[in-house]
Parts: structure tokens; sequence; C-alpha cells
């Protein structure tokens, strides 16, 4: 999914972003109870300004989205309060190639 930032958040993704990885046991469980095995966010910047390029990959993203509503881990509730001060928009992204090799 594309998400389009708000302007002048980029400091605050930043912010997140270090949060996230100073917390990374805390999104490992929350990720482990969701049933989400990939989750990256890439930044990115055009001439309409900073957005977001968001990939999760689960085992059902359905249930994943339910489990994530219904959590009361601090981290989500972090990452919620995130989303909303700094998501200007989102647009889904056409899925063409898919592989695993998990081995």
């Amino acid at each position: 999914m594309q998400v389009r930032l708000k302007s002048g958040s980029l400091g605050h993704v930043h912010e997140w972003a270090t949060e996230l990885r100073t917390r990374s046991e805390e999104v490992l469980t929350t990720l482990r109870d969701e049933g989400v095995l990939v989750e990256s966010a890439f930044l990115g910047s055009d001439d309409q300004g900073d957005f977001l390029i968001y990939y999760m990959k689960a085992r059902s993203l359905e249930e994943a989205g339910e489990r994530a509503r219904g959590s009361t881990h601090p981290i989500d509730e972090y990452h919620q309060r995130f989303k909303a001060e700094t998501w200007e928009s989102r647009t889904p992204l056409e899925l063409l190639i898919d592989f695993e090799n998990f081995d």
C-alpha cells in the first residue's frame, strides 16, 4: 500500500521508525499474535510530497487486521497514534509477483 504522509510529518516518521527499532521485541510479539510474517515500510518522496510503501505478508491479512484492531499491546497503541498523526491517505497497490523461499 502507498501511504501519503501529511506535510511536515517527516521528522515524526523518523522518530516512529527509531522507536519501533528500539522496541523490536514488542513489535515481534505483536506480529506473532497477528500472524504477520513480514512487515516493511519504505520511505519515498515525489513532487507531491513524502510517502511510505507499506508491505505486509501474513497467513491471513483479514485476520491480522482483526487482531490488530483488538490489540492491547502498548506498541500497537503507539502505532495507531502515529498513523492518525501522520497518514494523509492510503492507496492499495496491485501485487504482481510474490515468491517465498523460507526454508
